[in-house]
């Protein structure tokens, strides 16, 4: 029997569905007629998988409402369908026809359907990512407070200042209540920051983005988080080494972990000057440290055991 593989092209009002190999295409609102619609028709489908591109939080209910039903959903990354895309040299570019490509790129990659995360990891994915945003506001302010000449503005920063510096604080009271009101979070939180270099916030940001943390392989969880290196090759020539796609949070926050740790972690630090020392370049040893941190914390999460140095 043919299995059927579904794509969904979200947008802000529509959704647009092809399932593969029956070529049925058709379109939905995207309100609750519209999602109520689209479970009934691909539950009569009976589809393998239903994917649909990350699509900056549209699909978020669109996932949602699918798998509340109980169909297998795949949340896919939109630039590998791009590229998808251009090697089947597709030009034209249309929702519908979007839908049929995402339909494609699931069926010849074969998508694994993941669970999607519950309201408490999506709360604290949301307090985490407006947390990013007071920092990086912060330090805006401070660099504008370093280039103002004028008393009166740097009184202004300096307003703008202690007001960001008060929500972060009441913001990391309510991240703090939320994960030390969670027994597993709790745990997992200890058991990852008993890491030199790894600390609440990084802690906290891989609870809220990688919940699949200690419950893959290596190689899987860091092809998640974009630190699995990819080989550029063809004949005689080869190119270097890449990482790129997974997921940019996580990625951005391991990064910033594995620069203490190399610093910090006597094994990490050992690790990073021996690639150094071999004549590797200073940011791909911080790269190649921040992947062996993360299979690190994968293993302390799975064997429920904190850090231990020998």
């Amino acid at each position: 029997m043919e299995m059927t593989y579904v794509g969904i092209d979200v947008s802000k009002d529509r959704l647009d569905v092809h399932a593969s190999p029956q070529e049925v295409g058709f379109a939905v609102s995207r309100d609750d007629a519209g999602l109520t619609e689209l479970v009934a028709r691909l539950a009569a489908l009976k589809p393998r998988i239903v994917a649909l591109e990350a699509t900056g939080g549209f699909e978020t209910v669109v996932a949602a409402a699918l798998a509340t039903a109980g169909l297998p959903v795949a949340v896919v990354n939109p630039a590998q369908v791009r590229h998808f895309a251009q090697a089947l040299g597709k030009r034209a570019k249309t929702d519908p026809i979007d839908a049929a490509v995402i339909a494609r790129f699931a069926e010849a990659t074969n998508a694994p359907s993941r669970p999607l995360p519950d309201a408490a990891t999506q709360m604290l994915s949301a307090f985490m990512a407006r947390r990013r945003q007071l920092v990086e506001m912060l330090v805006a302010e401070k660099a504008r407070q370093r280039q103002a000449a004028d008393k009166r503005l740097k009184k202004s920063i300096q307003r703008i200042i202690a007001a960001l510096d008060g929500e972060l604080q009441m913001l990391d009271q309510d991240i703090d209540n939320g994960v030390r009101g969670s027994p597993l979070w709790r745990v997992r939180e200890n058991l990852m920051t008993s890491i030199p270099g790894v600390g609440p916030t990084t802690a906290r940001t891989l609870l809220a983005e990688l919940p699949e943390l200690g419950s893959l392989g290596a190689k899987q969880i860091a092809s998640l988080a974009g630190l699995a290196p990819w080989t550029r090759q063809s004949g005689q020539w080869k190119g270097k080494s890449m990482i790129g796609g997974g997921r940019g949070k996580v990625r951005s926050v391991l990064f910033a972990a594995a620069l203490v740790a190399s610093r910090h972690n006597p094994i990490l630090k050992a690790f990073r000057d021996k690639l150094v020392a071999s004549g590797k370049p200073k940011i791909v040893a911080i790269i190649a440290v921040a992947r062996k941190l993360l299979t690190i914390l994968n293993a302390v999460v799975r064997d429920q055991k904190p850090w231990q140095t020998a």
